[in-house]
């Protein structure tokens, strides 16, 4: 197959110092099994999407920024009739964390959260006493990469509400309390290709963080997820990922039960350096859905 791993113009700011690019090393293990690989930027005007075989996005870490730009693209591909991977139905739901109500409605548990829509005010005060809670993580809801993400105590609340009012006269956001979970004992992050489990990472901040990205100076390691939360990770793939090549299930262990924080279809990073058969299940998985 000719394969597109749809990628952005600003992914080298991600680079990792001593870390392999996670697209470079898919590529290969692609190209290795017998495939061609592109990485068309989602942007460029000029890419014929018609042209591939397979189209997954990968990497369009700018997508939340520039997020009516993508649903157009989203669109075209639709009247183009390319079949994206993920289905595009299925990443145009993801892209912006209402969804979560969705999966809440169904019976999953997600983080408490208090939603607050464009236009509206944030009064700290009212949260704080809402979910009983010393510090509150307060976010965009359609965002990546922890953009816009603040993590506050009362009185760092007090001091950012200018700020988080004149970010809310542009888009909605979510407050939720912080849970001590996420920096220990982390948060686990279930990956799955093809609706099949592959393997799960836990991710623990730097100390005095928040943040589980690399990025940021995140530990990351594979663990084996509790089974409690493997068993709700697959039913939530099962349920809210069908015909998804890939899906990441991030949560926290509370109370012997996944608290879900995201669930992840649009361009999560796999952490495929972290199980050496990762990389082919995900070119099993796409061979099954493209029947390349």
């Amino acid at each position: 197959m000719h394969i597109a791993l749809v990628t952005c113009l600003s992914r080298a700011q991600y680079a990792m110092p001593g870390l392999e690019d996670e697209d470079d090393a898919l590529a290969r293990a692609l190209r290795h099994r017998g495939h061609r690989v592109s990485a068309p930027v989602w942007t460029d005007p000029a890419v014929d999407w018609r042209g591939y075989d397979a189209v997954a996005l990968k990497s369009p870490w700018d997508y939340f920024d520039r997020i009516s730009e993508f649903y157009a693209w989203l669109d075209r591909l639709q009247t183009l009739g390319v079949r994206l991977l993920n289905p595009l139905e299925i990443v145009r739901w993801n892209a912006d964390k209402r969804y979560l109500r969705e999966i809440a409605e169904a019976g999953f548990r997600i983080v408490p959260t208090h939603w607050l829509p464009r236009g509206s005010t944030f009064a700290p005060a009212e949260i704080f006493e809402k979910f009983q809670t010393p510090k509150l993580v307060v976010k965009p809801a359609v965002s990546g990469g922890a953009k816009n993400t603040f993590a506050l105590t009362p009185a760092e609340a007090a001091s950012k509400t200018a700020e988080i009012n004149a970010l809310l006269a542009d888009e909605d956001f979510l407050a939720q309390p912080f849970l001590p979970e996420i920096q220990a004992p982390g948060e686990w992050s279930l990956l799955y290709f093809g609706g099949e489990f592959s393997h799960s990472v836990l991710k623990t901040p730097k100390s005095g963080d928040f943040r589980v990205q690399l990025y940021f100076g995140a530990d990351t390691a594979n663990r084996p997820a509790p089974p409690a939360l493997r068993a709700t990770a697959d039913r939530l793939v099962a349920q809210f990922a069908p015909g998804c090549l890939y899906a990441r299930v991030d949560g926290v262990e509370v109370g012997g039960e996944l608290l879900l924080m995201e669930l992840e279809l649009i361009e999560p990073m796999l952490f495929l350096a972290y199980d050496a058969a990762a990389a082919g299940r995900y070119e099993a998985a796409l061979r099954r859905l493209v029947g390349g």
